[in-house]
């Protein structure tokens, strides 16, 4: 395997989600976690998702029309890598119909249920959305800005939590940990989260 570019192959494949192709995010979080030990199968999953883009190379995101709005959803898959029992974050941002910022990533902690991956992952897209509305504001071009960014997410736990902080045995190490402030713009009114 010393002789396949599998490190060349997924930085290219990075290139393309950076810039225009969030469609491959999720895949491209798995097979990059692979550069140090790849195996025939993390190759053969590298060449999948290559010759999807190839396949798919014509497909492009489209803005549509008429106000200017910003919006978000997130999504984590509870305890996702049999590596190491991590959950995996997704979130997306669309302004207008179009995807604007987005980021697939395996979580740095390990979550203990699924309310808990899904709380990570909304704090980290509540910082990502405040960055956001923070600098479409400076840029003075999009007039709903004003109003908070809403961000779905599909856990009725995750929002009870984010909204009303309640120190419970199994959730008091995330309510105390610094690196989930982004929940704590919900109480300033720059962010909502609804369930989807």
């Amino acid at each position: 395997m010393s002789n396949i570019p599998y490190a060349s192959a997924v930085g290219s494949i990075q290139y393309a989600v950076q810039c225009t192709r969030p469609d491959v995010a999720y895949a491209l979080s798995v097979t990059s976690r692979y550069q140090a030990c790849t195996g025939e199968a993390h190759w053969g999953a590298v060449k999948i998702i290559l010759k999807y883009l190839k396949r798919t190379k014509d497909m492009f995101l489209i803005y549509g029309g008429g106000e200017l709005i910003l919006e978000g959803y997130s999504d984590a898959s509870f305890q996702s890598d049999d590596d190491d029992a991590k959950s995996q974050s997704d979130f997306v941002f669309k302004l207008n119909g179009g995807v604007v910022a987005w980021k697939s990533s395996k979580q740095d902690t390990t979550a203990d249920s699924t309310t808990e991956a899904e709380y990570i992952v909304a704090s980290e897209a509540a910082k990502e959305a405040v960055w956001m509305k923070n600098y479409i504001q400076e840029l003075g071009v999009v007039p709903s800005i004003a109003e908070p960014v809403v961000i779905f997410c599909d856990n009725n736990g995750a929002i009870a939590q984010a909204k009303e902080p309640r120190s419970h045995h199994r959730s008091k190490h995330i309510l105390d940990a610094t690196i989930y402030s982004g929940i704590g713009d919900l109480k300033a009114n720059k962010i909502g989260l609804h369930v989807i």
